[in-house]
């Protein structure tokens, strides 16, 4: 059973395959993409705490609604970063995992920051999504309790942690 704080959709996970020119294949890297927007304070904290318990092997991509997240993602030692609409329809895609607040799976949510076109595409992407529900003004999760946003974002990575 999940923890009560964590939403998790379970759909068809892929392996990356990393190959070499001329070489064999050297192994089967996952990839997660650690989306946030606003100031990236969450996405920064998911990262400082995959990239200290989690093995190498594990790519993490930092998408940020915009520079400013990705900036502070990047600095929590994600493998790659980019920014806004087109990085993110573009990677969600190829990701095995998806870890963010909830907000990334609604339109216009973060202040606007998140697309429609953004949520639409992380609703349709192949990986399994772990979001985790950040409390906002504007709509009530019912059936949760409260937690601070820390122990959150624990659970979020026991679970991620779990999947692999």
């Amino acid at each position: 059973m999940d923890p009560p704080g964590v939403f998790v959709y379970n759909g068809p996970v892929r392996l990356e395959t990393k190959e070499k020119a001329g070489k064999e294949t050297i192994g089967k890297m996952k990839t997660l993409c650690v989306i946030d927007g606003m100031g990236g304070g969450i996405g920064a904290e998911i990262i400082t705490r995959l990239r200290r318990e989690l093995p190498e092997d594990l790519r993490i991509i930092a998408l940020g609604a915009n520079a400013a997240a990705t900036e502070r993602m990047i600095q929590a030692r994600a493998h790659q970063g980019a920014t806004g609409e087109n990085a993110i329809l573009l990677n969600v895609r190829q990701a095995d995992f998806i870890l963010g607040p909830l907000g990334i799976a609604f339109p216009n949510a973060l202040m606007g920051e998140i697309t429609p076109a953004m949520a639409e595409s992380l609703s349709l992407a192949p990986g399994v999504k772990i979001l985790i529900p950040v409390p906002q003004p504007h709509y009530h999760l019912v059936g949760l309790r409260e937690e601070p946003l820390g122990e959150l974002i624990a659970q979020a990575v026991d679970r991620l942690k779990s999947l692999l």
